[in-house]
């Protein structure tokens, strides 16, 4: 792998990014790195439509060249677009307490340049990456590309209940309430998903492009419910299921004892006894809720939270891009 590629990694890396306490840096920082490794640009994509046509000039993109109409006319014309102000995204937040999990631990010593600033910016070095610090960097990152290009955009955040709720807004400060929402919020209680969303189905008064970022740990009807009737509003929707490493992998090996999140219990138990059996239901329920959401044309994408934010956001970038072309 080569430096700049290393480096551009090195934003996006939750071990790394675990150790900048202010969410707006952790922000800054994978947008940094998304353009850095050359993705499409984070300013361009979601809400974009043709405008007009004009000359080639000498120094111009040529990516932006209309190779149709060089091809019937022998002039060089460059495709322009314009930003349009009427998207409106929601970023709806699983805030619960099994979201608060997190076993990925902030960068060791051997710190690269990179990891030196982050440090510089906003230390946090005791605290895990939980599956809820993915879920807000992603939000705080979709929130800042939407601002930028002027669109509007707004959160819920919610657990047994719709606990806080700011309708989409294309004001400057709106980014700053958002990252500070999601900086201030207790997660303490079980997840009512289906309710939560039903709630939002009848709030939302305009079309909307929905996010939702969850592990699901829920009941799959309710979700199911939810789901139906955000889509009978007509809203897009876009579901991340962000899941910790341990939770995907079950690597454990001797006795444990489990703690249950969500007013679960305690367990002590041999993992290896468990591990085929967990899996096993792990891929049912999470093949359960793809299917659920193809089913009603909702993109669905499973994350690891231990893993670099570039493919899933890029992966997202690009779902947007070939939906406004």
């Amino acid at each position: 792998m080569s430096e700049s590629v290393a480096d551009y990694r090195t934003y996006l890396d939750p071990r790394v990014l675990a150790r900048v306490s202010s969410l707006d840096i952790r922000a800054r920082l994978i947008v940094e790195g998304l353009m850095t490794g050359q993705h499409r640009s984070p300013y361009q994509g979601i809400s974009v439509e043709f405008a007009q046509h004009r000359p080639y000039v000498a120094g111009d993109d040529i990516r932006h060249v209309d190779w149709k109409v060089f091809g019937k006319t022998d002039k060089i014309y460059l495709k322009q677009y314009q930003e349009e102000t009427n998207l409106h995204l929601l970023c709806i937040v699983d805030a619960s307490q099994s979201m608060a999990f997190g076993s990925v631990a902030p960068a060791g010593e051997a710190l690269s340049p990179m990891e030196k600033v982050a440090n510089l910016l906003g230390p946090n070095e005791a605290k895990p990456w939980s599956k809820y610090d993915h879920a807000t960097a992603i939000t705080a990152v979709l929130s800042y590309m939407a601002i930028q290009q002027q669109d509007s955009v707004g959160l819920a955040i919610f657990d047994n209940d719709l606990k806080r709720y700011f309708k989409p807004s294309n004001a400057p400060a709106q980014w700053k309430i958002i990252t500070h929402e999601l900086q201030q919020t207790p997660r303490l209680k079980k997840t009512n998903t289906g309710r939560v969303l039903d709630q939002l189905a009848e709030k939302l008064t305009q079309r909307s492009l929905i996010v939702l970022l969850s592990d699901f740990f829920d009941d799959i009807e309710s979700i199911k419910k939810g789901l139906r009737h955000l889509r009978y509003k007509k809203h897009e929707l876009m579901v991340f299921q962000i899941l910790d490493p341990l939770e995907i992998e079950f690597p454990f090996e001797d006795v444990i004892l489990f703690k249950g999140l969500e007013e679960m219990g305690e367990l002590l138990t041999e993992p290896r006894a468990l591990r085929q059996g967990y899996l096993e239901q792990l891929s049912r329920f999470t093949d359960e809720l793809k299917r659920l959401c193809r089913g009603m044309d909702i993109d669905f994408v499973r994350m690891n939270s231990g893993e670099p934010l570039d493919v899933a956001l890029s992966g997202f970038l690009a779902t947007r891009a070939a939906g406004v072309k």
